[in-house]
């Protein structure tokens, strides 16, 4: 099992990945982030730093509660809209990695019910 910070880390790592795709293919930025992306970049680790249930969900995405501000929130899911099935061709390992920890982590929290 993994610790509470590894769980940060590699949420973290993911959705700035998700951010730098949907970056360079909405708004065509060929190195870093556009000042809107960046923004949203720190916003979300922000989050995930501060998250009171990083140790029971398995990913933002399927949390119950939303902690990000409206506009925030909508930013991320259009992201995670744009960029969640693109993974697979730009991060592939990443992307099958997430799938099945998410996977385990679900049986694992269903089972300690």
């Amino acid at each position: 099992m993994k610790s509470t910070e590894d769980k940060r880390e590699r949420e973290k790592t993911l959705v700035s990945q998700m951010i730098a795709l949907y970056c360079r293919k909405k708004h065509h930025t060929k190195r870093g982030l556009c000042p809107e992306c960046a923004e949203l970049d720190e916003y979300a680790k922000m989050r995930s730093d501060k998250c009171p249930f990083m140790e029971t969900k398995t990913f933002c995405s399927n949390c119950k509660v939303h902690c990000y501000k409206p506009q925030m929130r909508e930013k991320i899911r259009d992201v995670m809209r744009f960029s969640g099935p693109r993974m697979v061709f730009h991060h592939p390992i990443t992307a099958i990695r997430h799938v099945v920890e998410t996977k385990k982590e679900k049986k694992r929290l269903e089972s300690s019910k």
